[in-house]
């Protein structure tokens, strides 16, 4: 059995971002997305990281558009590691796309990255024009009882 010591060591060895000098993308870069291990498989248990930064561009106008990003998922055998995300979403910032286009690739890159159990995005956009878009998409492992709950959570979900 390995120590606790020795499973870090592993993990630290195939992970390039942690630990690292930080390299900003100025380009969407969903490559610089790194896994390790989920220890705990056999539990079920939320993991949710908050992005109230996030900032892309409008594909129209080239303006900027701000949000908060809030990723929750149940994982699987994998987990995000959480600088290697911070560095994908900081690389929309000159990525040109629509409020709703950005919430689906980020909930699509996530599942096609780590394979969660279950997943939701949302994102909170600030007004513009006096109009907020808040986009929603989520995904459950099909099959599974989390496809059912994608399904009950997506007709349910509702914002304030």
């Amino acid at each position: 059995m390995l120590t606790f010591a020795a499973v870090m060591d592993r993990q630290k060895d195939h992970l390039q971002s942690l630990g690292h000098a930080t390299e900003y993308s100025t380009n969407y870069a969903p490559e610089v997305l790194e896994t390790f291990e989920n220890r705990h498989q056999d539990n079920d248990y939320w993991v949710q990281f908050n992005c109230p930064e996030f900032t892309s561009l409008c594909p129209i106008t080239g303006q900027p558009d701000f949000a908060e990003i809030k990723i929750m998922y149940i994982p699987g055998e994998r987990m995000v590691e959480s600088k290697s995300l911070k560095l994908y979403l900081f690389s929309f910032r000159n990525h040109g796309d629509f409020h709703e286009d950005c919430v689906n690739t980020i909930m699509k890159d996530l599942v096609r990255l780590m394979q969660p159990k279950y997943i939701e995005v949302v994102g909170l956009f600030t007004p513009r024009g006096g109009i907020s878009i808040y986009p929603y998409a989520n995904y459950g492992r099909p099959g599974t009882k989390y496809e059912q709950m994608a399904e009950q959570r997506l007709l349910a979900r509702q914002f304030a």
